[in-house]
């Protein structure tokens, strides 16, 4: 049984106790409501943050006192449009038995573990290399995207803002670096069924890798392909 599943086992039956403990009747009070949202955003989190090196704290919101919770004799926590518990949200909750209805609790996960920081202040458009970085803990639900983890997840990115020293390297300032800039020239390399051709370009604006661009032919013609490096564009017939 792996670590993930015996952590999700023992939060299961803290949860089971808590609510036979809080309500002893059969129905629901607020406090045992509470706390079944409370440890089902903490499994969530555990779940999201992928490792037991992490530390994970949950405040839940009050509950709406004009629910008829003492008619509740079970409710179910679950996650509006897919949302993840991360940072700042909300939980929905609804009786499916003795009762009826449906609410949304203020829930606060956050999630704290080692992460890759600056170890100098970082410029825009550089590439993160390994002796930039060092490891500290930070708390990963400040950045909605989360954070690097590991020297893996900087490989071929650059930064698209820069880096205070001290400060935690997120996802979202990362971003694969630009293969083309607007106005150079490019090779265009057409594939269709059974056949390639190839044509010189200009490249109408800038694109990183993997970016969709647009490109004017020597010809006058405007065709849209696939950045790629070596200033070549790629586009499918």
């Amino acid at each position: 049984m792996t670590t993930l599943a015996v952590m999700n086992r023992l939060l299961l039956t803290i949860l089971s106790v808590s609510i036979l403990l809080l309500c002893g009747n059969g129905a629901y009070a607020a406090s045992a409501l509470q706390e079944q949202v409370r440890m089902h955003a903490l499994r969530e989190a555990a779940a999201a943050a992928g490792g037991t090196q992490s530390r994970i704290e949950v405040v839940v919101g009050q509950i709406d006192e004009r629910l008829p919770l003492a008619t509740c004799t079970k409710a179910e926590v679950f996650q509006a449009g897919g949302a993840r518990f991360w940072g700042r949200g909300f939980a929905g909750v609804r009786c499916i038995e003795g009762a009826s209805f449906s609410t949304n609790v203020a829930v606060t996960v956050r999630v704290f573990g080692p992460a890759l920081v600056a170890a100098r202040p970082l410029a825009v458009g550089a590439p993160v290399q390994p002796d930039d970085v060092r490891v500290a803990e930070v708390e990963w639900t400040r950045e909605a995207q989360g954070v690097a983890t590991t020297i893996a997840q900087l490989d071929q990115r650059v930064l698209a803002r820069p880096i205070a020293s001290g400060q935690p390297i997120a996802i979202s300032a990362l971003r694969a670096p630009q293969v083309i800039g607007q106005g150079e020239p490019v090779r265009v390399i057409g594939r269709g069924n059974g056949f390639s051709i190839s044509a010189e370009g200009i490249a109408l604006a800038s694109a990183v890798a993997g970016q969709t661009v647009r490109v004017r032919t020597d010809a006058g013609k405007i065709l849209t392909g696939v950045a790629r490096a070596g200033r070549q564009v790629e586009v499918q017939f």
